[in-house]
């Protein structure tokens, strides 16, 4: 099968058009383009991958055999062992947002093709599903190596990636790299072409009254995406017929107002961030908020986070019912409503929701912004 990627030119949000790119059959060539172009932009191997038209994996690929071991064996089984890394930092991301968190990888499990991590630093959901490729690499610049270990789904993309830093354990990377390499140590890789989702059924066709009946009986968050899927409706679909109680469209900026608030007042939240194969959960407090156009940054000792405001264009104040009362979220969707993050107070199931998130989200909501107006007056 012929491996066919967007051409550079195209965002890393879309799909379409597509072209062979020029190293499908040789793949050194294409690790030396890599090298050549670091030489005076010094790109990171997602913008790399794009500005020479292939897929990240691909390029991470082409250097197997130099700087890059191919890896085999079960996920759940390598993710238990970056336990023995020590202290590393995680980072999960999507086309729109870098999700960055450094920990120890405590508590790795897997039920069928579900995995989780569940340490208080290193928190993640995975979907092996989608989890194809697996590499270690060793980056040697002027004075410094940089080690790390890299997923990706089977197009090509990024699902999760595990960089040692200057306490992590090197030896146990040495011992991880020996247990887990593969046979197969030729350069190079073939990927597929990710496929469109199927748009959801329109409007006309759902039955509204029910769905909102539905919606009002939730008991809990979780619960959610199976009301999607019986109702077969997207994400942003379902908050546009939602009951207004429920779903209030507010503005994109709302994300960088929300942090700078939770920052100010010193409320913990939680920040997911994720993709097909991976959702990674920061929860506590965040700082030293930064904005350098287009990003929008929170640059915390164990929490980084890197948001492009400029791709959202959509934001929402969410609300589900549970059995331990109203769960507010913030969520935030791209032209394509695909979801890029959300946004929670800090809770644990059992427990109600904080009163000083929800004093935050009620100041970023347009009605209450309208009712203040009005008492003004």
């Amino acid at each position: 099968m012929k491996t066919i990627r967007p051409t550079p030119a195209a965002s890393s949000a879309q799909i379409t058009p597509f072209a062979v790119h020029a190293y499908i059959d040789d793949p050194l060539a294409l690790h030396h383009a890599w090298q050549e172009a670091n030489k005076d932009k010094k790109m990171r191997a997602r913008d790399a991958a794009e500005f020479l038209g292939v897929s990240e994996c691909e390029l991470i690929a082409a250097g197997v055999g130099l700087s890059t071991t191919r890896l085999a064996g079960e996920w759940v089984a390598m993710l238990k062992r970056i336990k023995g890394l020590g202290r590393v930092m995680a980072l999960t991301r999507n086309h729109a947002v870098v999700h960055e968190r450094h920990g120890v990888y405590l508590d790795a499990s897997s039920m069928g093709k579900m995995g989780l991590v569940l340490g208080d630093d290193i928190d993640l959901r995975l979907f092996f599903s989608h989890w194809k490729y697996g590499y270690a690499r060793v980056e040697k610049n002027a004075d410094t190596v940089q080690r790390s270990i890299q997923f990706f789904d089977e197009s090509g993309d990024a699902v999760h990636k595990i960089f040692l830093g200057t306490v992590s354990d090197v030896d146990e990377f040495e011992l991880f790299v020996a247990e887990f390499s593969a046979d197969n140590q030729q350069a190079g890789e073939r990927v597929t072409v990710k496929v469109l989702a199927l748009p959801a059924v329109m409007n006309a066709d759902v039955d509204v009254n029910a769905f909102r009946m539905a919606w009002a009986k939730l008991q809990d968050t979780h619960d959610f995406f199976a009301l999607l899927k019986n109702f077969n409706v997207s994400r942003t679909q379902a908050l546009r017929l939602a009951e207004p109680r429920f779903a209030e469209q507010v503005a994109p900026a709302t994300a960088r107002q929300m942090l700078e608030a939770a920052a100010r007042r010193r409320v913990e939240i939680m920040c997911f961030v994720g993709n097909a194969a991976c959702i990674q959960i920061h929860t506590g407090h965040v700082s030293n908020i930064k904005v350098m156009a287009p990003w929008l940054n929170v640059l915390d000792a164990d929490f980084n986070l890197h948001l492009r405001e400029d791709l959202i264009h959509e934001a929402w104040i969410v609300k589900k019912p549970t059995v331990d009362g109203i769960v507010t979220a913030l969520e935030f969707f791209d032209r394509n409503g695909t979801q890029i993050t959300q946004f929670f107070g800090k809770r644990k199931p059992g427990q109600p929701e904080r009163n000083d998130w929800r004093e935050i989200v009620a100041g970023l909501s347009v009605h209450a912004h309208a009712t203040q107006m009005t008492v003004a007056a």
